[in-house]
């Protein structure tokens, strides 16, 4: 399935970047049995957080959506850190949980999200179909617009 992934990853232009480090005291993943956690991803982009700011009042929609899939670029960068390079180790993608820095009165969090989950299920097919929960916050981590964990399972 590796190829598969890059193939897909390299036939949308995407290039998977370093794996970032940990911006806090703790791990970027965690293994245990056939499950790999990874903690929470920002839109990082070229060494910074691409998209800063309030949903709905400082950021518009689809720049939020685009920041989401710039979270799923590093979820999948993490995961192939965490598995050695191998991104065949992947089963499937079992939930996303997505964090959106939100303005006052945004309610359309779950919009922001897909950005995430419509590229993992592109890149992955069945194997990116998941859960998920889209939450509305007040602010995040070096004024990202949105962070994104993931729990996957792994051969």
């Amino acid at each position: 399935m590796s190829q598969t992934i890059e193939s897909r990853l390299e036939a949308k232009g995407i290039a998977l970047p370093a794996a970032a480090a940990p911006a806090a005291n703790y791990v970027p993943y965690v293994i245990s049995g056939n499950l790999l956690y990874l903690s929470g991803q920002l839109p990082m982009e070229n060494g910074k957080v691409g998209v800063t700011g309030l949903v709905g009042t400082e950021v518009a929609l689809e720049d939020a959506q685009r920041a989401a899939e710039l979270c799923a670029i590093n979820i999948l960068a993490q995961a192939k850190a965490a598995l050695g390079g191998d991104l065949s180790r992947i089963v499937r993608i079992i939930k996303l949980n997505g964090f959106v820095a939100s303005g006052a009165g945004f309610t359309d969090q779950h919009l922001v999200i897909n950005g995430a989950s419509n590229l993992i299920a592109d890149i992955l097919g069945d194997a990116g179909r998941h859960a998920r929960a889209a939450v509305g916050m007040a602010a995040l981590p070096m004024n990202a617009a949105v962070e994104i964990d993931a729990i996957i399972e792994i051969a």
